[in-house]
C-alpha cells in the first residue's frame, strides 16, 4: 500500500477570496477526485479548523493499493486540470507519499522504511 498525504498553505487573498472560502473551494475540488481511478483506498480532505493547530489549510490523506495506482492517479487529466486550478490559490505544497504494510500495528507501519534510509 502506499499512503499519499499532501499539505496547502493557501495566499491571503487569492482570486478575490479569503484564505478560507479558498480552502473550502479546494477540498470541493480534491473530493472530486476520490474515485477518479482503481486502487484508490481512502481518499480524505480537511480544512483546517479555527480551534485546532494547524500549519496548513488543506490536508489530503490518500491509500493507493500499489504505486502503479498512485502514478495512474498522479497522471489523470483530472487530477492534472486540478493542480493547474489549485496553483494560483497556493502559497506552498509539501507531500509526503510511503510504503506502509495494512498487517502491521499502526506504530510499526513505516518502520521499515526508517530502517533503511541512510
Amino acid at each position: 500500500m502506499i499512503k499519499h498525504i499532501v499539505m496547502w498553505k493557501l495566499k491571503e487573498p487569492s482570486e478575490g477570496e479569503c484564505r478560507g472560502a479558498n480552502a473550502l473551494q479546494v477540498k470541493a475540488w480534491l473530493d472530486t477526485c476520490s474515485d477518479l481511478v482503481p486502487g484508490i483506498r481512502r481518499f480524505e480532505v480537511v480544512v483546517a479548523q479555527e480551534d485546532m493547530e494547524a500549519t496548513c489549510d488543506v490536508l489530503l490523506i490518500a491509500e493507493f493499493t500499489s504505486p502503479e495506482a498512485l502514478a495512474a492517479y498522479n497522471g489523470h487529466p483530472d487530477h492534472l486540470a486540478l493542480k493547474a486550478r489549485v496553483a494560483p490559490l497556493r502559497e506552498s505544497r509539501q507531500c509526503f507519499d510511503y510504503v506502509f504494510d495494512v498487517n502491521l500495528p499502526l506504530q510499526h507501519a513505516g518502520a521499515a522504511a526508517l530502517a533503511v534510509r541512510p
